[in-house]
């Protein structure tokens, strides 16, 4: 077998991330190691989607305060009904304060997203209501991590953002983001 996690390896991997002290960790270490695995696998693969076995996508997005670029890993929730479409949870590991990425979003919503090497312009948007249940039961059924977040986040609601594409996929990742 090729693969490199096998599903048993996947959910040690998942159950480890989910812990206090494996979200301690992940926060501050882990998306620079994505970024690190993905320039040297030529922008194809992430390092936590081959451990974790979950898809990953890199996001583009200009910073809220500093207006500069800010690219950085997030777990994909794929929209299961809008094909292409997908949502990002800002969890933050269960911190008791929403990540920075998420103001990023709220924003500049249009942002330039890799997934699976292909690049593409999205516009996000918070979701409410039911639009937020059905992605919160999205993202329970993909992360094993979530409800635990959610129990350490406290009081603090846990925004979802859906990212919806705007164009045409681009194989050139500057290209498409325009950004250097």
């Amino acid at each position: 077998m090729n693969d490199i996690v096998t599903p048993a390896k996947a959910n040690l991997v998942q159950k480890f991330a989910a812990s206090r002290s494996g979200a301690w960790l992940l926060a501050r270490v882990g998306h620079h190691l994505d970024r690190i695995f993905l320039r040297l696998s030529g922008e194809r693969v992430m390092l936590s989607s081959l451990l974790v076995g979950l898809p990953v996508v890199m996001v583009d997005t200009i910073g809220a305060k500093t207006g500069r670029v800010r690219r950085i890993p997030l777990l994909c929730i794929r929209d299961q009904q809008q094909e292409g479409d997908f949502a990002v949870i800002a969890s933050n590991f269960g911190q008791g304060h929403n990540p920075a990425w998420y103001y990023n979003l709220k924003a500049h919503p249009e942002v330039s997203c890799t997934l699976y090497g292909k690049v593409s312009t999205y516009r996000a948007g918070e979701a409410e209501g039911d639009e937020y249940q059905r992605f919160w039961r999205y993202a329970l059924a993909t992360y094993i991590g979530f409800p635990g977040y959610k129990q350490r986040a406290g009081a603090r609601h846990i925004p979802v953002m859906v990212l919806r594409r705007m164009g045409e996929t681009q194989k050139d990742e500057h290209a498409a983001s325009g950004m250097p």
